[in-house]
C-alpha cells in the first residue's frame, strides 16, 4: 500500500466482522469518525500498538465487540463498538507494520458474541458461516423443506 505521513494503515474491527486493514487520515477527526465518537486509547499489549475505541461506547450501548484477556486467560474487559488497532510512535499513533497488522488480525480475527450469565459474560466465537455478508447468505442459503 502506498503510504504518506498524512494517513495511517490500521486495523478496523467492527462488531460481528473480521478485521479489515484500512487507510485513515492521521488526525483526531478521522479517528473519532472511525469509532463513532470520542476516542479513548488502551495499551494492553507489549507490542508498540494501541487500541483506539469509542470512549463512551459502553454507556451508549454500542454492541459488544471483542474481549480482552490477561496472561492467565481471564477476560478483564470487553470493547464495545468498532475499534482500531494502531501502531505507536514516540509521541503519536503511526501505521501498523505488516508484521503487527498480521499478528493483530489473527488475534482479533474471530468475531465474538456475548451471553450474559448473571454478573458474568460468556464469550462465544461466532461461526464463520454467521459472518458472511447478506448477499452471500442469500446465494448460499439451502432450500427450506416443509413437512405436510
Amino acid at each position: 500500500m502506498e503510504q504518506n505521513e498524512n494517513t495511517l494503515s490500521v486495523l478496523k474491527i467492527a462488531p460481528g466482522q473480521y478485521p479489515q486493514q484500512v487507510e485513515i487520515d492521521n488526525d483526531l477527526k478521522a479517528l473519532q469518525q472511525a469509532v463513532g465518537g470520542s476516542i479513548g486509547a488502551s495499551y494492553p499489549f507489549e507490542d508498540p500498538v494501541a487500541i483506539v475505541y469509542n470512549d463512551d461506547g459502553k454507556l451508549m450501548g454500542l454492541p459488544l465487540n471483542r474481549a480482552l484477556w490477561d496472561e492467565d486467560g481471564l477476560m478483564y474487559d470487553v470493547i464495545a463498538g468498532t475499534f482500531l488497532v494502531v501502531g505507536l510512535g514516540e509521541e503519536d499513533f503511526v501505521s501498523l507494520s505488516p508484521e503487527l497488522a498480521q499478528k493483530y488480525e489473527e488475534e482479533f480475527h474471530q468475531p465474538e458474541a456475548f451471553l450474559p450469565l448473571g454478573h458474568r459474560l460468556m464469550v462465544i466465537p461466532v461461526p464463520d458461516e454467521s459472518v458472511q455478508n447478506d448477499a452471500e447468505k442469500a446465494v448460499n442459503k439451502p432450500p427450506v423443506e416443509h413437512d405436510r
